[in-house]
């Protein structure tokens, strides 16, 4: 008799993912390979790739730390855990430490707890989200992680979906999470495989696997804007639409990636041709561009010139914007990451103060 069909489910995904990291770890150039940063490393883990779990003890990381678990050694691939204390709740190290004792009893290897500081830039769910990945990028580094695999689901990409459009951010907001991202060197360091699940069937992996699971009080509690989203605002939309509103944000949040990665594209190309011979950017060139292209052409050069992307809204590109499609003489526009970006004899000048 083979596995429930929630935990078959998973481990399909999860298996899926993991024959893709092989498959970019066999196309990379000679000497590319990740290796661990932090001094000599063991005969095994020079061997074997790595593949780490971001875990939280919730039942979405659970059931993902035992699909990788189970999965990882059948293809060559050793499986790690790396669980992130934000230090907001009292005992919160107690129950990382927890957490590494259940993902250590997966037999994953090596298993690490690591706290860390939250600022207070962009909101505390912002703040905590940069933290998290800081410290998960920290470690990936030093122990030379092929890949982190993180447990986002379908919901949460609905809910992802639905809190850029409220933001009134652009396509690129509604495009959600990708199933492969990272930053720059990193592109291909965070996998989602659990995209396409939605959260219950994770919640039953584990329950018919046994495995305990943590609820964070943070998300059921309304003062954050997601843990509202989620327990009123998408149960409002389906009472007023009917079921099948998760499945089609998520389906949404996929073409509207389409559509972004490929005016992305477009800009990227657009970009060299309206800079002059000192590479300014040219105000009469960049007005002849289709507003989406332009639009991402100034984000790009904004972001270039060291303004925060988490930080950079469509507000201040359309303040930019006008600079180029409604020049009346205005002043300098001030940008996050104290940028700011005026116009020169018919040249766009972006620059930190």
């Amino acid at each position: 008799m083979g596995p429930h069909p929630a935990v078959a489910a998973i481990r399909l995904a999860v298996r899926r993912v993991l024959h893709d990291v092989l498959t970019d770890l066999t196309d990379r150039p000679a000497g590319h390979s990740p290796t661990p940063s932090g001094g000599a490393s063991t005969a095994a883990a020079s061997t074997l790739p790595l593949v780490l779990v971001a875990c939280s003890g919730g039942a979405d990381s659970m059931a993902l730390a035992s699909a990788l678990a189970f999965e990882a050694p059948k293809l060559g691939i050793r499986a790690g855990g790396i669980t992130v204390d934000h230090g907001l709740q009292a005992g919160s190290d107690l129950r990382a430490a927890e957490v590494v004792t259940r993902m250590t009893a997966l037999r994953l290897d090596p298993v690490e707890s690591v706290a860390v500081r939250v600022g207070r830039d962009g909101g505390p769910e912002a703040a905590a989200r940069d933290a998290r990945y800081g410290a998960l990028d920290e470690a990936a580094d030093r122990l030379g992680a092929a890949a982190v695999l993180l447990g986002h689901t379908r919901d949460d990409q609905a809910e992802t979906v639905l809190l850029g459009l409220a933001r009134g951010s652009g396509i690129r907001s509604l495009s959600g999470m990708a199933e492969v991202s990272g930053g720059p060197g990193r592109s291909h360091r965070y996998r989602r495989p659990f995209l396409h699940i939605d959260r219950q069937t994770a919640r039953k992996a584990c329950m018919v696997q046994s495995l305990p699971v943590w609820d964070d009080p943070h998300n059921i509690d309304p003062a954050y804007t997601r843990s509202r989203l989620r327990h009123e605002g998408l149960p409002a939309l389906e009472k007023a639409l009917g079921k099948g509103v998760v499945e089609a944000l998520a389906r949404t949040a996929q073409l509207s990636r389409d559509d972004a990665d490929a005016l992305d594209s477009w800009a990227a190309e657009a970009e060299a041709g309206v800079r002059d011979e000192d590479g300014k950017l040219e105000c009469a060139k960049l007005y002849a561009l289709p507003p989406a292209v332009r639009r991402r052409v100034l984000r790009r050069a904004v972001v270039a010139a060291g303004s925060p992307a988490g930080s950079l809204f469509a507000r201040h590109i359309e303040e930019v914007d006008r600079l180029i499609t409604g020049w009346r003489g205005q002043g300098a526009i001030n940008l996050p990451g104290r940028v700011e970006a005026q116009r020169q004899g018919g040249r766009l000048v972006i620059r930190q103060g």
